[in-house]
C-alpha cells in the first residue's frame, strides 16, 4: 500500500559537551494552539527518520544535464529504480540508524523505496528516552488535534552524522487559509469574472487544446485539512465547460478524501488545472488518515519517493515562512525536488498570497520569503490582474502575487543573468537593499490570472475567489497540454522546466510590464515591495502563457 504517515523536522547543530547533538532552535508552539497536556506515555506516535542521502552532488549535476536543452543529456530522465540507486544511504547511515531504533526496541519501521526515509511507530514513553529532551503533548485548534514535544530534543552525536531530522515533533502545519475572496476594486459595472472561457480566449486556447495522450497525466496535491467533492466538479464543468472537450471525473485520489465540507481551495485547484489541462487524466492527493503526529507536506515528499509511475505535473499551493524553518530541513526537502525533477516530474508552487512579505525585526523591517516557492528546484507561479476588469485584457501585476529573494538558498545559474539584468535596469526604484538578499534564488519564474475567478463549491457558484493557488493550476494544466503533445511526438516530458524558461528568456509569453506588490508597511517603502518591469521580474517572473507560442518553443526539441 502506498500510505504513509510522515512528519515535522527536528534539526540538530550544536554539539552538547555530553555527547549528545541537540536542537539548535527555540521550539515555538504558536499561539493558537492550546496545551491539553502531555500524553500517555503508552500514547502510539508515529516518527519519520531523514536518513542521509548519497551523491546529493551528483544528483544536482544530473538534474542540470536533463533539465537544459543544449545539453546532450537533455530529457534522458531517470527511474525511481536509478535515483534510489543514486541517492541510497551508505550501508553504515542504515546500519547505525537501525541499530539505535532496535536498542530502544524500536522495530516497526517501514522504509521507503529509496531508502532515505524511515517511518516507525513507537510509544510516547519510548521516544522520549530515543531523543532525550522531547516531551510529547497534545494541542487543540479549531476541532484538530496534533501531537508534538514542546522541548528541545537531542541526537547522540555517533547517530546525528547520519540523520538528516526526525520528523513529528515541532512542526505543525500552517494556520488553515483558504483561497482569498477579495471583492472586485471597481464599484460599477458587470464584472467580467475568471472562467474557463476566459482564459482560454487571454491564453488563446483553441477547442482543439485538449489532452489525447495515453500516458499523460496531471496533479494536484492538498495539505491541510481539504477537500474537493466530485459533484461540485461535476456541476462546474456543466457550468463552465461546454465550449470544450473535458473530463468530469478524477481519475485517482492519492490519500483519503475527508467527509464535511469541500475546500474552496480544492474546489479551485482541481476545477481549473482540468478546465486548462483539459480531458486529461487527473489526480489528488489529499490528507490521508490523519495521525496527530503526522506532517502532511512532508508525508506527500515521502510517497514521491515510494511510487513509481507518477503523474508528470503536479501543482501545490503551499508555502510556510522562510525563516520558520530550518535550514537543514529545506535543504533536505530541496534534495527530494531534484529527486523529482530527474525523473521528469514537473513541480510548479504558488509564490504565495503576501507579495514581498514583511518581517518586523526590532526597529527594521525586511522582506520575508516564502518556501517552498523560494527553492531554486521547482518552477514558482505568481498572479496577474487584467487592466480593465471588464474585458479580456492585457494582464497587469496582481497586488498579492508572492515575490522576492531567498535569505538562504543562493541565486541558481539559471537565472542570474536575468536577474541581474533585473536589479541593473530599475536600480534607481528598487526597494532599500537591507530589504532583501540580492544574491539570493529570486522567484516567481512565470505568471497567470490570479484575480476574481469563479469557483462551485459546496455545489454554490462563487465569485471573486483570487489567489496564486488559482494562476498555479492555470499554469500546470497548459504545462500539461504541451508534455501531451511532446510525448504524442516521442520525445519526452519537459521534467524541471526553469533551465529551459530563463534559456527562452520571453518568447511563448506574455510580458507584463505594470504594477507593484506588496511590502511593509512602514516609512521607507510604504507598503510597497517590488515591481513589474520588462523581461524577467520578481512579481510576475517571466510573464503568463502564450500558449500557441509557448507550445511551439516547448517543442522545438
Amino acid at each position: 500500500s502506498n500510505r504513509f504517515l510522515f512528519f515535522v523536522p527536528l534539526l540538530f547543530s550544536s554539539l552538547a559537551s555530553s555527547g549528545f547533538l541537540e536542537y539548535d532552535q527555540n521550539v515555538i508552539l504558536p499561539q493558537d494552539w492550546t496545551q491539553a497536556g502531555r500524553v500517555d506515555p503508552s500514547e502510539q506516535l508515529e516518527l519519520t527518520f531523514a536518513l542521509k542521502q548519497q551523491n546529493v552532488d551528483l544528483l544536482e549535476e544530473t538534474l542540470t544535464w536533463v533539465s537544459d536543452p543544449d545539453s546532450p543529456q537533455y530529457g534522458k530522465h531517470l527511474s525511481l529504480q536509478e535515483v534510489s540507486s543514486l541517492v541510497r544511504p551508505s550501508a553504515l547511515t542504515q546500519k547505525v540508524v537501525h541499530r539505535w531504533l532496535q536498542t530502544h526496541g524500536i522495530s516497526n519501521c517501514r522504509a521507503v523505496h529509496t531508502q532515505d526515509f524511515l517511518q516507525c511507530s513507537t510509544t510516547a514513553e519510548v521516544a522520549e528516552a530515543l531523543l532525550p529532551g522531547s516531551r510529547f503533548h497534545r494541542y487543540i485548534r479549531n476541532g484538530h488535534s496534533i501531537v508534538r514535544s514542546s522541548s528541545a530534543y537531542s541526537v547522540h552525536d555517533e547517530v546525528h552524522q547520519h540523520l538528516d531530522f526526525v520528523g513529528g515533533l515541532h512542526r505543525v502545519p500552517p494556520r488553515e487559509k483558504d483561497a482569498n475572496r477579495k471583492r472586485p476594486r471597481s464599484k460599477a459595472g458587470v464584472h467580467l469574472g475568471v472562467t474557463p472561457a476566459v482564459l482560454r480566449t487571454r491564453y488563446n486556447l483553441t477547442a482543439t487544446d485538449v489532452g489525447s495522450a495515453e500516458n499523460n497525466s496531471q496533479a494536484v496535491a492538498q495539505f491541510l485539512e481539504q477537500y474537493y467533492h466530485p459533484a461540485d466538479l461535476a456541476e462546474f464543468m456543466q457550468m463552465f465547460g461546454g465550449t470544450f472537450q473535458h473530463r468530469s471525473e478524477v481519475d485517482r485520489v492519492v490519500g483519503t478524501q475527508g467527509g464535511g465540507k469541500a475546500g474552496l481551495e480544492a474546489s479551485l485547484d482541481v476545477e481549473y488545472i482540468m478546465s486548462t489541462g483539459a480531458n486529461i487524466s487527473t489526480w489528488v492527493f489529499t490528507n490521508p488518515g490523519r495521525h496527530e503526529t503526522q506532517e502532511p507536506f512532508l508525508q506527500w515528499m515521502v510517497l514521491l519517493s515510494n511510487m513509481s509511475d507518477l503523474p508528470w505535473v503536479h501543482t501545490i499551493s503551499y508555502g510556510d515562512d522562510e525563516d520558520s524553518l530550518s535550514a537543514a530541513y529545506m535543504t533536505r526537502i530541496n534534495t527530494e525536488f531534484m529527486k523529482a525533477g530527474v525523473r521528469g516530474l514537473s513541480l510548479l508552487f504558488a509564490s504565495g498570497d503576501s507579495g514581498a512579505g514583511c518581517r518586523h525585526l526590532g526597529k527594521e523591517n525586511a522582506f520575508r520569503p516564502s518556501f517552498p516557492a523560494s527553492s531554486p528546484y521547482v518552477t514558482t507561479v505568481g498572479g496577474t490582474s487584467f487592466k480593465n476588469p471588464f474585458k479580456v485584457t492585457y494582464e497587469v501585476t496582481d497586488y498579492i502575487s508572492g515575490g522576492g529573494f531567498s535569505n538562504v538558498f543562493k541565486m541558481p545559474d539559471y537565472q542570474v543573468s536575468a536577474v541581474e539584468g533585473y536589479l541593473k535596469s530599475v536600480k534607481a526604484t528598487l526597494p532599500p537593499q537591507s530589504y532583501f538578499n540580492t544574491s539570493g534564488r529570486a522567484y516567481p519564474d512565470m505568471a497567470a490570472l490570479s484575480d476574481n475567478y469563479w469557483v462551485v463549491s459546496n455545489r454554490v457558484p462563487i465569485p471573486w475567489v483570487s489567489g496564486t493557488s488559482a494562476s498555479t493550476p492555470v499554469v500546470g494544466g497548459m504545462l500539461s497540454l504541451i508534455n501531451g503533445q511532446r510525448l504524442s511526438r516521442g520525445q519526452p516530458a519537459l521534467g524541471f522546466l526553469n533551465p529551459r524558461l530563463y534559456k527562452l528568456k520571453g518568447p511563448g509569453l506574455f510580458d507584463v510590464t505594470e504594477g507593484c506588490h506588496l511590502g511593509c508597511l512602514d516609512e521607507k517603502v510604504q507598503g510597497q515591495g517590488f515591481c513589474a518591469a520588462p523581461s524577467w521580474d520578481p512579481v510576475t517572473g517571466w510573464g503568463t502563457p502564450n500558449y500557441p507560442a509557448l507550445l511551439a518553443a516547448l517543442l522545438s526539441q
